[in-house]
């Protein structure tokens, strides 16, 4: 089962090969990946450079190609690919049929991994995407209970990667429309949900903070409580004369409990989600699932994740909590 991490830039990758990972995904310093904040990506010499240390150390590089072009700017997302393929990466992740078909037809030898963001969550989505692209892998949505996980693993044509760790989307991946209807800016299209030229802070003499999205009050915080990213999906809200979070609580997802079961099932890679996170993220979170991932091998059947690994998670999660999510549902 391989360890695939996130790299939001040159020193997050080299973290992430150094704590073990098998393959990192990246992405370009533009809107073909939907992680397009300002200060994340790479530039042509720093992912020409992060290939090189990769591949000296026997692990991979994909792409992130994500995002959904509309049919003026194309051009753009057919410019990457080319660019992934000269640079020398691994695979390239994309959603968009137009992206994928061209990939497929003019860099044939590039593998293809449909991703998270092309919301193929049955066999004949994912056999579609075999069939007329060519995809080697792809990425499942977070909204699978592990039951349909491993469905979808005794049918799928392609290999199967998951998510198993970090922030999750409440919505299938591909489908938001949150963002947009606030900032006008959709993360399908141009790669960032609550984009930062649409994010305000304001502190008080109280020490207490609002946050807000294109000035539509997101959330308020305490003095000495957290305060996350504000996305519109996590924010709190007045419903019914109550202030909650409405949609979804800022946690994380952690499957490290399941990992005999998604190795069983024939799951061909575990995902790390967080290239917008820090350096201490990529480097602690990697290490602790490659510890897990190497001690599952001797004995499966007996495997426990050891409590100190769940720790080193937590530590690390959004909100310093951990969920399930939608792997573990009590009615299914």
């Amino acid at each position: 089962m391989q360890l695939v991490c996130p790299a939001g830039n040159l020193p997050a990758l080299q973290a992430a090969v150094d704590a073990g990972a098998d393959a990192v995904y990246a992405g370009f310093r533009d809107q073909t990946n939907a992680r397009a904040f300002p200060g994340l990506n790479f530039s042509d010499a720093e992912l020409r450079a992060g290939i090189r240390y990769a591949h000296a150390k026997g692990a991979r590089v994909y792409l992130a190609l994500n995002t959904y072009p509309d049919s003026a700017r194309l051009a753009l997302w057919h410019a990457a690919v080319d660019k992934a393929a000269e640079l020398g990466a691994d695979a390239i992740i994309a959603a968009e049929m137009a992206v994928l078909d061209y990939a497929a037809r003019t860099h044939p030898s590039l593998p293809r991994h449909l991703s998270v963001q092309g919301s193929a969550t049955t066999e004949p989505a994912l056999r579609y995407a075999f069939e007329r692209f060519g995809i080697a892998r792809a990425v499942l949505p977070r909204v699978l209970s592990i039951q349909q996980v491993e469905r979808l693993c005794e049918r799928s044509p392609v290999a199967i990667e998951v998510f198993a760790f970090g922030s999750l989307c409440i919505m299938v991946e591909g489908r938001c429309q949150l963002s947009s209807y606030v900032t006008g800016a959709s993360p399908n299209r141009h790669g960032v949900c609550s984009p930062a030229k649409f994010v305000r802070w304001d502190e008080f003499d109280d020490g207490s903070r609002t946050a807000r999205l294109n000035e539509v009050l997101i959330d308020r915080f305490q003095p000495a409580e957290p305060a996350g990213y504000p996305t519109v999906c996590k924010g709190r809200f007045e419903v019914g004369g109550e202030v909650f979070h409405a949609l979804e609580e800022p946690t994380s997802l952690n499957t490290l409990e399941l990992l005999p079961r998604l190795a069983q099932a024939g799951v061909a890679a575990v995902k790390i989600e967080g290239r917008q996170r820090g350096l201490a993220y990529v480097r602690g979170v990697a290490r602790t699932w490659r510890a897990a991932i190497d001690s599952l091998r001797p004995d499966a059947a007996a495997w426990q994740p050891r409590p100190e690994w769940q720790q080193s998670l937590s530590a690390h999660a959004e909100g310093h909590q951990t969920t399930l999510g939608p792997y573990h549902r009590a009615w299914h």
